[in-house]
């Protein structure tokens, strides 16, 4: 991490930069994107003021390949057309090159099953919207800018609908649940997101039951706001963090990421505006630990 105490500067924070360490705005652009700039322990704009005794850090930051390439990875298409895709996510498969990851993204699968991909962001095309690494389920892909301008709109307006099946760690009491409580960067491990009224975004959860194990919750959630690790903060915020969740919570077990899955979607056709709905099951992994949970609930009874 490279840390700068500004001695004398009244320059937006990507010129300041940019002249002093000798590279574009546009890198700096990217890296304040990625979360990896921050003035005085908080996340601003470019366009910020740099002002006398403000502290700058810089974390490591590996810029996106410029040439893409494209790899045989195995794909679940839930639907296709000449305008988009509808896919089944697989735990583990991050969604764009980065990081260090260049070759095993779900950007370099596209690309070798079809490089008729949008290119709004050339570093990832076709990518309209992201899910973690760990978590699995549904996403939609654009094979045209027009198709990514109108989902991108979808997402940006709230028409686009999401629901996610999750199991949470221990018994939730209640049936139903809201929560309202804001996010923003982890003030100690910036890779995390925490509740916290400290240059936070609102973000709204909403939870319902679906059914309760031994020492687990399965639950519905669906997101009114769509910040970074909404679901995974808000779940551990509350007290019951997601299953197998490696930055949230403290017990995990096993390889699988955390139980996490996007499984059901709604939209507008961006060309011929049909009121689209798509459902994605659960994982192997995540189905067997469900039956794992409902024998020993059996054996409880």
């Amino acid at each position: 991490m490279i840390k700068i105490v500004v001695e004398d500067s009244v320059d937006r924070l990507d010129k300041f930069l940019s002249n002093l360490l000798d590279i574009s705005r546009t890198l700096i652009a990217k890296m304040i994107e990625e979360d990896c700039i921050f003035v005085n322990g908080e996340i601003v704009k470019a366009s910020y003021k740099v002002k006398i005794d403000d502290v700058i850090e810089i974390e490591e930051y590996i810029e996106n390949p410029t040439e893409l390439v494209a790899k045989d990875i195995p794909l679940d298409i839930i639907y296709e057309d000449a305008d988009l895709m509808v896919i089944n996510k697989q735990s583990g498969l991050t969604v764009h090159p980065g990081g260090g990851n260049v070759t095993d993204t779900l950007v370099n699968a596209l690309l070798f099953y079809n490089k008729n991909l949008s290119d709004v962001d050339e570093t990832r095309p076709g990518i309209v919207h992201r899910l973690d690494k760990d978590t699995s389920g549904l996403m939609l892909v654009a094979k045209n800018n027009k198709a990514h301008a109108i989902l991108s709109d979808g997402f940006k307006n709230k028409t686009i609908k999401r629901e996610y099946t999750a199991l949470l760690t221990g018994v939730f009491p209640h049936e139903t649940a809201t929560i309202d409580a804001p996010i923003g960067r982890d003030v100690v491990n910036r890779k995390k997101m925490m509740v916290t009224s400290s240059n936070s975004k609102n973000a709204i959860t909403h939870l319902k039951v679906i059914k309760r194990y031994k020492d687990m919750t399965l639950c519905n959630f669906v997101l009114e706001t769509g910040r970074t690790h909404q679901i995974r903060v808000h779940a551990a915020y509350i007290g019951y963090p997601i299953y197998n969740d490696s930055v949230y919570n403290t017990k995990t077990k096993g390889l699988f990421g955390q139980y996490l899955h996007s499984s059901s979607i709604d939209f507008e056709h961006p060309t011929t505006c049909k009121k689209m709905h798509f459902d994605a099951p659960l994982p192997e992994e995540f189905v067997a630990t469900l039956n794992e949970a409902e024998t020993i609930l059996k054996q409880e009874l």
